[in-house]
């Protein structure tokens, strides 16, 4: 009896009870991390629009080039292409003509950088470019490029910018996350938001209900 009560708590009983437990722990933890990415997520939201504003949005990169994008005061587009300031190129002087010619033409004010790879490059580029251009009112800021990619390949992306490909469309992106954040940044599912922890992981459905509330200023389910 007693060999089959230490059999039984080994191979069935011990199991279960740790099954049940890291359950338990596992769905307390997800509900604080969709509570963090919610707070997050309406922080993000929130953030006050650039208006007035006619933006240079680029998306860095290093092989491939930093793609970029010109919008007006509106968001419409204007024009897209890439420059390689950033190694192993790095053809800087014909990437500063570039950015001349587009300010000069568009009346460009503002430039909008995305944080993803060779970000750091592109923004010491850019500064050096402002600061010999010395252009009353030229900026530029860094913004999260997370979801840029997942929106720009989504079908809403190649209906709106359907002459563009998806590494202009991403450059678009970025450019209007300054002018109106929540216009933009509702096009992308909560997943690529980037905002949390480990969304990855969590609960499509529950990351759905949060971010639907976030939007629409509703007191979330209590989980």
């Amino acid at each position: 009896m007693e060999k089959a009560i230490k059999d039984a708590y080994k191979r069935l009983i011990s199991p279960a009870v740790a099954r049940d437990i890291r359950n338990e722990l596992t769905e307390k933890a997800e509900v604080q991390a969709i509570k963090i990415f919610s707070k997050n997520l309406r922080s993000l939201l929130l953030q006050p629009p650039v208006r007035g504003k006619v933006v240079l949005g680029i998306d860095p990169a290093y092989r491939t080039g930093c793609k970029w994008s010109v919008i007006d005061t509106t968001g419409k587009f204007f024009d897209a292409g890439v420059i390689y300031p950033t190694p192993p190129l790095k053809k800087v002087r014909e990437s500063e003509e570039v950015l001349s010619g587009l300010v000069g033409k568009y009346g460009v004010n503002a430039i909008v950088i995305g944080n993803g790879t060779a970000s750091r490059e592109t923004e010491v580029f850019v500064a050096d470019f402002i600061k010999s251009y010395k252009k009353p009112g030229l900026s530029y800021t860094i913004v999260s490029e997370a979801g840029a990619s997942v929106y720009s390949a989504s079908k809403l992306a190649k209906k709106e910018f359907p002459g563009l490909d998806v590494s202009e469309r991403g450059a678009v992106s970025i450019a209007r996350r300054i002018q109106d954040p929540l216009s933009e940044l509702v096009k992308i599912e909560p997943r690529a938001v980037g905002v949390g922890q480990y969304q990855h992981d969590l609960s499509p459905k529950h990351l759905a209900i949060y971010y639907k509330s976030c939007i629409e200023r509703q007191r979330p389910p209590p989980w």
